[in-house]
């Protein structure tokens, strides 16, 4: 049986990344061969691109994605993108994001104190921590390629 993978919308060459650039990943896409490809990009979706950063900041109610530029909570969209994703594609078997993503990484992404200062970098982003709700075999990117299997 096809397995059933999404996939982070920028390595498949999806201009989507914050400064419209991609990350494709020709060696992944090589792995992946055979797969049935989603791509997904829920920062895109939600804010459009180019768009300012934003990185994951601990609060007393979690961890948050807060924008660089304004200090502005960015998380409802990016969870809600997330939700509706996983609602709309029940089929999907493995979820791989773009590691160090604050949305998209699964064991990867940083995460900062209010002052800005790296508390860890280990943590799964927004949309990531949802597939792991759902109980759906998450990797980075990264780490995919390296292992070469699902």
């Amino acid at each position: 049986m096809k397995k059933v993978i999404a996939l982070s919308a920028c390595l498949l060459g999806k201009q989507c990344r914050y400064d419209a650039s991609d990350n494709k990943n020709e060696s992944l896409l090589t792995l992946l061969e055979g797969a049935e490809l989603i791509a997904f990009c829920p920062e895109d979706y939600a804010f459009g691109t180019p768009r300012p950063t934003m990185d994951l900041i601990e609060t007393k109610e979690g961890c948050k994605a807060i924008s660089n530029e304004s200090g502005e909570d960015l998380s409802s969209p990016v969870i809600a993108y997330a939700k509706d994703f996983f609602d709309r594609h029940p089929q999907i078997d493995v979820f791989i994001g773009k590691d160090r993503s604050p949305s998209c990484g699964v064991c990867s992404a940083k995460v900062y104190d209010k002052e800005k200062n790296l508390l860890r970098i280990d943590e799964a982003g927004l949309m990531a921590q949802e597939a792991k709700k759902r109980h759906i075999h998450c990797l980075d990117a990264e780490h995919f390629t390296l292992q070469g299997q699902i």
